[in-house]
């Protein structure tokens, strides 16, 4: 199984099919999605969920049916174990971006990190669920699929929110600080904290 964001509301790739309550399913072969994400953005419909019979080809089926965009991003950790976090388009969220050419997707991580948020010195400590959330660009759809590593810094200069990219806060947050954060969050985030 896998979940695909929407803004907040997810469309859940299944091998399973159940009695439909407040959500809708339809068959992974044979779906508009440009309709699916219509009828997510304007109804009150709680999630979607498209079905095939194999769960090995569920993803990347689904990852066919509109371009993709491989990003890389960190949860960073500092000294004091507080976590990184920007401030963007009137949401928390952790510092993320689009991979470059010849690029491994760790080295894209720990660039986009640096470059979001001024930090530096940051060391990759694991990797972190993966997730995927469906935007648009240009008018036109995308998926964005972003790896996650969990990072640790010991850097304690100032931050540098990455203006130019729409970042007008960079704030290292406790425990409470995250959670109260989160709750002004996207739902992919809220997954990986």
């Amino acid at each position: 199984m896998y979940t695909i964001y929407v803004g907040d509301k997810p469309i859940i790739l299944t091998t399973e099919t159940q009695k439909e309550t407040d959500f809708k399913s339809y068959l992974l072969k044979s779906v508009n999605i440009g309709k699916v994400i219509k009828t997510l953005n304007n109804t009150d419909l709680k999630a979607v969920h498209l079905v095939h019979k194999n769960e090995e080809k569920l993803l990347s089926k689904f990852l066919k049916l509109l371009p993709n965009v491989v990003a890389g991003g960190g949860k960073a950790y500092n000294a004091k174990n507080e976590i990184l976090f920007i401030y963007r388009n009137d949401k928390w969220d952790l510092p993320k971006g689009k991979a470059e050419r010849k690029e491994t997707i760790e080295e894209t991580a720990i660039r986009e990190v640096e470059e979001e948020t001024g930090v530096t010195g940051l060391k990759i400590r694991k990797p972190l669920p993966t997730t995927y959330h469906i935007f648009k660009r240009h008018g036109k759809l995308k998926i964005k699929i972003t790896y996650w590593f969990e990072m640790v810094t010991d850097f304690e200069g100032k931050l540098h929110p990455q203006e130019n990219e729409g970042i007008s806060r960079v704030e290292w947050l406790d425990e409470k600080a995250s959670q109260k954060a989160l709750e002004n969050s996207y739902a992919n985030i809220r997954i990986l904290v």
